[in-house]
């Protein structure tokens, strides 16, 4: 960059006259900025360690403590909705076709238990101290490292496209509801909060869910940031698996049924 000599009318100033110094200004105005911040740190801590401030865990002990108490209120729902089930088969008046087809309801919309052939894949964060594996790509950035959550999302998508029955988030069974959302790096999923790594089972003929998964465009981006960087990524054949009925309230708390 050129100095101000370089410039018209910027030659040597008439005597007595003081030269204007922008960097001056600049200087005193960036000194002034760092002190009111150091002000208001001060002012805002209080004599206290702001990065191991007790509030902050508390924040997180009060966040895992609900995540435990919505799963066993999870799980008293489902014994409950299974108990009121038992009841109403007992005597409810229905005929067998009729019990049939609310069978195939139940099981279409995730309620009951399904079995049958599955694989599971499995997401996990990359070493924090990772760098790039390959030739000609840049040293990673941290959010290169971490599972998001359009990872969690296009894995999903692509299961279903795969022909999955059904699926299952961690300990969790998904419904035509549920939200895979994630939050920093962790996901919160129907009210209940996981750390990675991230495991997702499907039930489904495991040829046409590999292939679903191998044909995602999203999840051919996610493989460049596993083989560059180290992102964890395990696809393995279950077997046979049963996996859980959803358990959880099924009531819509914004949306409406069409009437």
């Amino acid at each position: 960059m050129s100095n101000s000599a370089d410039f018209p009318g910027t030659g040597s100033s008439p005597a007595g006259r003081r030269r204007f110094r922008p960097m001056r200004v600049l200087t005193a105005a960036v000194f002034a900025l760092a002190g009111l911040i150091f002000f208001t740190s001060f002012n805002t801590a209080k004599g206290t360690n702001i990065r191991t401030d007790a509030s902050l865990l508390k924040l997180s002990d009060l966040i895992h403590e609900r995540s435990q108490k919505n799963g066993e209120l999870d799980e008293s729902n489902g014994a409950l909705r299974q108990g009121n089930e038992a009841l109403a088969d007992r005597d409810d008046g229905s005929t067998k076709a009729e019990d049939d087809k609310l069978a195939a309801l139940e099981e279409n919309a995730g309620t009951q238990k399904l079995t049958g052939k599955a694989i599971s894949v499995t997401l996990d964060d990359a070493p924090p101290d990772a760098t790039a594996k390959l030739p000609g790509y840049p040293e990673p950035q941290p959010d290169y490292l971490v599972i998001h959550q359009q990872d969690l999302q296009a894995v999903v998508n692509a299961l279903w496209k795969g022909g999955a029955k059904g699926i299952k988030v961690m300990d969790q069974r998904l419904i035509s509801t549920s939200a895979v959302r994630c939050v920093g790096n962790t996901l919160i999923l129907q009210g209940r909060v996981y750390s990675p790594p991230y495991k997702i089972t499907a039930v489904g003929e495991p040829g046409a869910l590999q292939k679903a998964l191998a044909e995602s465009p999203a999840i051919q981006n996610y493989m460049v940031y596993v083989n560059v960087y180290g992102l964890g990524w395990k696809v393995e054949e279950d077997g046979a698996v049963t996996l859980p009925g959803y358990s959880g309230t099924v009531d819509l708390q914004y949306a409406k049924p069409v009437e």
